[in-house]
């Protein structure tokens, strides 16, 4: 993949220069717009992919200098892609950008991630429902099929791995419930999550523990058991969760903000009373 600067060493913990602190703006949810295929919006595409990978991945670490030039010497294009990829990218709450300063890697703020962890939580309990209710055989046998992919991470030690087909379980299941722009949301949503997990040290059997979890949901929707198959999903969203103590005190200058006022002090968040 295409890099303006060198990979950051993935067991440093020391930003390049921490981007100043300041209030987070209300988080955005964005459904995706039609692009024109033009060679300029396609490369801008792939520029603002790769780059979120990074970011969300902590290849690129909160701090971090983005320097335009080398990301357009990388791809050899012009700025003008770079810049709308850029763009979207703060429009994202990744990169923070100062006219007189240069361009950073976003730190991640505290105070958006209660509100991210319970939309994800209350969308994702609707889906599971829809899709316990019309899951066809073929769509069940595409989610033990993806559980196989996950067994098989696993048993390689492949985190990065396990991660994308974590990630396209959970995608699987908008697509079985009717509602695929669902995970468009979500995935905006949790975004400052997944960086906060990247955070953390790999748990032995973490990896198997989740297989688990994701295998009683998978009978539970084969078994068309929409409140199973929700307390199984709930069970799983809760056992993901990390105190913000333990992400703070591994890299407190990757963050910004307080918790202050959030209700449970949670990085997810907690249950919506009457959530279906």
């Amino acid at each position: 993949m295409p890099s303006g600067n060198p990979p950051a060493k993935t067991g440093s913990t020391t930003p390049v220069r921490p981007a100043k602190a300041g209030k987070a703006a209300p988080m955005q949810i964005r459904m995706p717009a039609r692009r024109d295929g033009g060679r300029g919006s396609t490369v801008a595409d792939a520029i603002h992919r790769d780059l979120r990978a990074e970011i969300v991945s902590l290849r690129r670490k909160p701090g971090e200098p983005i320097v335009e030039k080398q990301i357009a010497e990388a791809y050899g294009v012009s700025r003008t892609p770079v810049r709308e990829a850029l763009l979207r990218l703060a429009d994202d709450g990744l990169i923070e950008i100062f006219p007189q300063s240069g361009t950073f890697v976003a730190r991640i703020p505290l105070e958006a991630l209660p509100e991210a962890g319970v939309i994800r939580k209350v969308l994702e309990r609707a889906t599971v429902r829809f899709a316990a209710e019309r899951a066809s055989r073929s769509q069940i046998a595409a989610l033990r099929a993806c559980l196989e992919q996950q067994r098989e991470v696993d048993a390689a030690g492949d985190a990065d791995g396990f991660h994308q087909a974590d990630e396209t379980f959970h995608a699987l299941i908008t697509e079985m419930a009717g509602y695929p722009g669902f995970w468009t949301i979500i995935q905006q949503a949790k975004v400052q999550l997944d960086r906060c997990r990247r955070l953390t040290l790999p748990v032995p059997g973490r990896m198997r523990t989740v297989i688990a979890e994701h295998e009683a949901i998978v009978e539970a929707i084969a078994d068309h058991d929409p409140d199973r198959a929700e307390r199984s999903l709930i069970l799983h969203l809760d056992n993901l969760q990390i105190t913000v103590d333990d992400v703070r005190t591994a890299a407190p200058l990757y963050f910004s903000g307080s918790l202050a006022g959030s209700p449970t002090g949670s990085l997810a968040g907690g249950d919506i009373e009457g959530t279906p």
